[in-house]
């Protein structure tokens, strides 16, 4: 089985900063982290390979810095890494991101199954999976909750709201997952080792058999028109009052002075 997992390396969330110019992500200089929910899609593939044997290669867009997170990826059992890593790629939304994924992967060939996280937690647009499949010409699944594979098909549990949803497709598949999956395995001292001597393999745009059009910022219909940090929350009012009812009762008037009841 030929197992492709994307992973994002994205700001630890309480260092995220915004290029007021461009309003988009600085990531120089910022503290990075794993994307967790990639974690549980490496995991995912992990499992499959201790199951049923083969190769899985793991694939991130982005800058230099973002090989930490695929000698990460290669430290947990990552047979192989790739760094898809461009100035022409800068500023790409999830429509360019996808675009020059897919070509990636096309790249890579032979392919049973991409998985990617559920989402991004510094997007949190949940796009890139979907984008990738439609792309690729093949099928998808979302939230995947466990998976199951048997030949050339796969069985995975959907996790929705009000249960889960039991699917069969045929391979290839994209599939993204939630974090109920499973719990990533840490990195071992062998697998560290072995990651620090594995080569990162750097794929540029040229590299590619893509339209420069559709890459970066030229390729982002999605454009950020302004963006600002939200005000901080105010404290909460206590209502003192001798009894529940009474506390209800103002409570009440309260939110009907202000309009919301």
């Amino acid at each position: 089985m030929k197992i492709v997992v994307c992973v994002k390396q994205v700001p630890d969330t309480t260092e995220v900063k915004i290029d007021p110019v461009t309003n988009t992500l600085i990531r120089q200089g910022v503290p990075s982290i794993v994307n967790p929910f990639d974690k549980n899609a490496m995991e995912a593939a992990l499992q499959l390979k201790d199951k049923h044997g083969g190769k899985v290669t793991v694939i991130s867009m982005g800058p230099p810095q973002a090989k930490d997170a695929l000698k990460e990826c290669l430290a947990m059992g990552a047979d192989t890494a790739i760094l898809i890593s461009d100035r022409a790629f800068g500023g790409a939304d999830t429509l360019a991101t996808s675009y020059t994924l897919a070509a990636a992967v096309q790249k890579i060939g032979n392919y049973d199954i991409i998985f990617c996280g559920k989402q991004a937690i510094d997007g949190d647009t949940a796009q890139v999976g979907p984008e990738m499949a439609e792309h690729l010409g093949i099928s998808q699944i979302t939230y995947a909750a466990k998976i199951d594979a048997d030949g050339d098909t796969v069985r995975v549990e959907r996790e929705q709201e009000e249960g889960y949803e039991i699917i069969d497709v045929k391979l290839p598949v994209v599939i993204s997952v939630v974090k109920s999956m499973n719990e990533p395995r840490l990195p071992s001292i062998k697998g560290t080792m072995k990651a620090n001597r594995t080569e990162i393999l750097v794929w540029t745009a040229a590299d590619l058999d893509v339209n420069e059009q559709k890459l970066g910022l030229k390729g982002s219909p999605t454009q950020v028109r302004r963006i600002f940090t939200p005000p901080q929350r105010t404290h909460g009012v206590v209502i003192h009052k001798e009894t529940a009812r009474e506390a209800v009762a103002e409570l009440i008037k309260r939110l009907s002075d202000a309009k919301i009841v």
